[in-house]
Parts: C-alpha cells; structure tokens; sequence
C-alpha cells in the first residue's frame, strides 16, 4: 500500500479470535511507518523500530546522540505519520515547570447581569501534546525536570489544586547530548529509571551521508501523509501487554536484569565497575518490550531472541557505573555485554 493511502481500520482489540488478524495488520502498520518516516530521515532503520517498540509499548525513550543526527526529525516525523499531535520543549536553564505544564490566568469576562468578573483559566502547556520532544533535557534544573517526571509517570499534571488529565496516546522523547557537561543538569537516577529504553543515534554511513546531502540541499519539502490514527496507536497499545511470551524468555530477562547488581557471585566486570544494578523495572522493560517488538514483527508470541534484541537499550541507563568505570573508560554497554556472555 502506498504510504499516503488510508490506513485500513484495525480491528477491536481481541477476543482471541481475532488476535492473529490484528497482529497482521500491525505489522502492515509497522511497514508503512517504516515507509512514511523514510521519506524525511535516511538510513537509522534500528533507531525507528526501537522508537516504534517504545510507542506501542507506551512507554518513554532517551535518545543520545550528537547535534545534527536528525533526532528532532525523528520524532516530529513519525508524529505526522501517526496524525499525532507533536510538541516540542527546548529545555534551557531558565526553563520554569509552568513552561512545561501550563498556569493559570486572570481572565476577566461578562457574568449574566452584565458585571465584569474575573475568574481563572487554564492554559495548557507544550506537554499536552501525544508526542512530546524534550530536546536537551538535561540543560534545565532538577525543578523543572520533576516537572516532566510527574507528567511520564502519572499522565497528569497538577497547576494549583486542579489536576489535569493529558491526552491519550501520551509519549515522551527525550534528547540528550552526550559530549557537552558544561551548564547541564545530570538526570536524577530515578528520572532515568522512568524511560522504557535508552536509544543511542550514531552517524550514518557514507552511503547515506550522501544522500543526506543531495535530499536537504534540494529545496524539495517532504510530504509524509498519515497511515495511522490515534485510536489506532491505541489499539496496538492495548494488544501489548496481551501478547504471551514464553518462560525461558522471562527468566532470561530477570537473570540479566539480577546479573547488573553487584555481589559475591556476580561476575567480575559488575563487582569491579557497577555501584547500583538495575531494578525490577528493568526486568519488566525487557519483557514488555519484548512484547512490542513481537507485535511489530507480527509474531503471536515473544522470545529469548526478542529479549536479547532489546539488552542493550532497555537497561544500559540503569545502571550506575564507578568511579574506576569512568577511569578505565568502561561503559554500560560493555558491563552487558559481558554479562550477556556470561549468563545464558
């Protein structure tokens, strides 16, 4: 199906039934998001489907990378490939939670009788929005960053004493430059325990750098046409969760999630590098993503080989490395690895 043609609608969410069906046209989805997305950003196909496992997911992503990777493109394109509404906040260091949220206003206007009263009206922040970018979430202080821990973790914002309900889908996708310290606020553990994955964006290719070239000095804008609505997001959210994955693919995600912490029988790259492991959360990121990424490949169930795809980026940003990790220029990548070698 071409990419600006009208996406079929999905079915109900199952009934058993009728699972295979909506399986196969998430999978068709996925394709024509791959295609839609493809027309605005070259190459960083893995970067995409981990995006795509993130928002069928429902969950949050960190994307690190240098400037000039395309990560705002990124998430603005597959916003308008979603026909979701896409918000963007610049976090700088004098960015306050009411830039996040929204505040309340005197708003003076006519009652019944005529009389002029003044009452409080709420105008939303950029956060209400399905898809959400913080560019550079570490440059504002930790304030305003708890701003957006509230709105990931609770869907919600409070202004006053009123809470407010954000919309559905609500996703958020952080940047983060890895290469600049100066003015910047380190993400709280907690904060970062909050993100589904942590996406890291490289360089492309020479292959693709030159058609990168070619595309952004013709002058031709990118048309990306819908092929998904909101309500279809919503659906493929909610077969999620429904999707089995097998025993062995569990007890591999919460040996591998037990193995980051440190211990008498841990192997010896954690006890020489890793303060803080990561926590259950990080054993059910790996089985919901598994899930997603099952979904979006069309499989009815998720297993060992969708949990080892997803190692990497569901747990790297859980763990807290040492000070020798720093010295010996030890990553948390490397830590995984080592333990994915090690733990079968």
């Amino acid at each position: 199906m071409p990419v600006n043609a009208q996406s079929p609608h999905l079915p109900a969410v199952p009934a058993v039934a009728e699972a295979a069906e909506l399986l196969h046209a998430t999978q068709e989805a996925v394709g024509r998001l791959r295609q839609a997305v493809a027309r605005a950003v070259v190459g960083q196909e893995q970067v995409v489907d981990l995006m795509l496992v993130t928002l069928f997911a429902r969950g949050h992503a960190l994307l690190v990378g240098v400037p000039g990777l395309a990560k705002t493109l990124l998430v603005s394109s597959i916003a308008r490939a979603l026909d979701l509404r896409f918000g963007r906040i610049q976090f700088t260091p004098d960015l306050l939670p009411a830039d996040i949220t929204g505040t309340d206003v005197l708003h003076e206007e006519l009652d019944d009788n005529g009389r002029a009263v003044r009452r409080l009206r709420f105008l939303p922040g950029p956060v209400f929005a399905n898809l959400v970018l913080a560019d550079e979430v570490n440059r504002t202080p930790p304030k305003t960053q708890a701003a957006l821990l509230q709105a990931m973790q609770e869907r919600h914002v409070t202004v006053g004493t009123v809470t407010h309900a954000l919309p559905d889908p609500f996703q958020v996708f952080a940047t983060r430059n890895p290469i600049e310290q100066e003015g910047t606020y380190a993400l709280p553990e907690a904060q970062l325990d909050r993100f589904l994955l942590e996406i890291h964006v490289d360089y492309p290719s020479e292959s693709e750098e030159r058609q990168i070239a070619h595309k952004t000095t013709s002058g031709r804008p990118v048309d990306i046409q819908p092929v998904l609505q909101g309500d279809e997001v919503r659906q493929i959210g909610s077969l999620v969760p429904r999707i089995p994955v097998t025993e062995e693919a569990v007890q591999l995600a919460v040996r591998w999630s037990r193995a980051t912490r440190p211990g008498p029988d841990s192997i010896e790259m954690v006890r020489d590098y890793v303060r803080f492991g990561a926590g259950p959360r990080g054993s059910q990121a790996l089985v919901l993503c598994a899930k997603a990424r099952a979904a979006t490949r069309g499989e009815a169930v998720a297993d060992v080989h969708d949990v080892r795809e997803l190692l990497i980026p569901a747990l790297r940003h859980r763990l807290v490395l040492s000070y020798r990790a720093e010295a010996d220029g030890v990553q948390s990548a490397d830590v995984l690895h080592a333990i994915q070698r090690a733990v079968k």
